[in-house]
């Protein structure tokens, strides 16, 4: 009897430890925008760095000159690198072949991921479907992941819109700058709940700005009166984790995007920045950090 009740103790016991191997934590990763930056790669992956980052988001240079500098930075200083990537072209076709070209010279840095600016609001659905099924078949050919950004001007530029593309294209992902749609539907989109849900599900890749009714960044999400606006945004985020994590997923990119003057607002005459652009990004960074790595 007593071998018995022992026997099914291990039994169990091995279970619950199987069970914990695949019930990994959710690692996420947190990303630097270098959007405005003036320094050389060398002073901005150091800053970077120090700061606690564990990568930069970028688009890939032009020059090869400034690409090795930009990758002996990134090795020097233990840094990730998530890309950027997009087309264009005054046709369809044109643009498809930009697109395409584009992609697959940012897959061949092997990045973290890639994070595309999708399409225009004015393709057809057929033609934005034609771009996003080449970028899938270009992350499962490289073993590299791909994901669309939530952007204005994009095919996904509005909640409604990206939610009859996530219904019909299953190995579609997003990376959620949720604050374009702020802008864009000129509401916190609480009427548009079932389309937000539904992105925030299949959201893979966070751009941590903060929108607004009437704009895609508010002037300094540290200021009190911005309060209720960065709770919604957090509450969105939170639902992103709580999706990957029910999902079985174990890691997550996290991008601080507030972006420079004059997508800062900026003062008239003297177009001074209303608040400065490295503060809040690296505030953004260590609340998420905190609220997502305990």
């Amino acid at each position: 009897m007593h071998k018995v009740v022992l026997s099914v103790i291990c039994l169990c016991s091995m279970m619950v430890l199987k069970a914990q191997e695949h019930t990994k934590p959710l690692q996420v990763s947190f990303f630097c925008t270098n959007w405005g930056m003036s320094e050389t790669w060398e002073a901005f992956c150091k800053r970077v760095k120090a700061a606690g980052f564990d990568g930069v988001e970028t688009w890939l240079p032009a020059e090869d000159s400034e690409r090795k500098e930009m990758e002996a930075a990134l090795e020097k200083y233990g840094l990730e690198l998530i890309l950027l990537s997009a087309g264009n072209g005054n046709t369809f076709d044109a643009y498809l072949e930009n697109f395409t070209a584009n992609l697959k010279r940012a897959v061949a840095q092997r990045p973290r991921l890639v994070n595309c600016h999708t399409g225009k609001d004015y393709f057809t659905f057929a033609q934005n479907e034609a771009l996003i099924d080449a970028a899938t078949a270009i992350s499962k050919e490289s073993g590299v992941e791909v994901v669309h950004e939530t952007h204005r001007g994009r095919f996904s530029f509005a909640a409604h819109i990206t939610k009859s593309y996530l219904e019909g294209l299953p190995d579609l992902s997003l990376a959620l700058d949720i604050s374009h749609w702020c802008n864009v539907h000129e509401s916190m989109l609480g009427d548009q709940q079932e389309a937000v849900e539904l992105a925030l599900s299949r959201t893979r890749h966070i751009h941590a700005r903060i929108g607004h009714p009437q704009g895609p960044q508010v002037n300094d999400p540290r200021a009190p009166e911005w309060k209720d606006v960065v709770q919604q945004h957090l509450q969105w985020w939170d639902r992103v984790v709580e999706h990957q994590q029910q999902q079985g997923n174990t890691t997550l990119t996290i991008t601080s995007e507030f972006g420079p003057p004059t997508y800062m607002p900026v003062l008239p005459y003297t177009r001074q920045p209303v608040a400065d652009q490295w503060s809040i990004n690296k505030y953004m960074f260590e609340q998420l950090k905190a609220r997502y790595t305990q």
